[in-house]
């Protein structure tokens, strides 16, 4: 079972994240690459929303390959070139994220590799 924390000494999470999750001996790990709002058809999403929630449904199929679900995220990565769409992307995580939540950073970007990428997500996951 994937141990959650907020030590002592450190604030409370300003968002939805864990300061750390502890991973037991034996678990399987998966490492997700970046993914972002491009559909099976190889045509990228309209917009931040749609790109967002596609990158979230990508890596939702990346873990599934791997017999995982969001509950078997240790750490998210969240990549936007807009900083006024943090709330928008806290809208659509909250479609997939569990409780409790994975360790997070969210960083905002200059930009992506291309000019058209508005949001790219990437996770550590851990089966036990």
């Amino acid at each position: 079972m994937l141990k959650h924390l907020t030590p002592a000494g450190i604030a409370k999470p300003l968002g939805r994240y864990s300061h750390a999750v502890e991973i037991p001996p034996n678990a399987r790990w998966l490492y997700v690459s970046g993914q972002v709002g491009m559909m099976p058809d190889g045509k990228l999403a309209a917009g931040f929303e749609a790109q967002t929630e596609q990158a979230f449904a990508n890596l939702k199929a990346a873990l599934a390959a791997a017999g995982m679900g969001f509950a078997d995220v240790v750490k998210l990565t969240y990549y936007l070139t807009d900083a006024a769409n943090v709330a928008l992307l806290r809208k659509v995580r909250d479609r997939f994220i569990v409780d409790p939540p994975p360790a997070a950073t969210l960083a905002v970007i200059k930009a992506l590799a291309a000019p058209e990428l508005l949001f790219e997500i990437e996770a550590v996951a851990a089966k036990v």
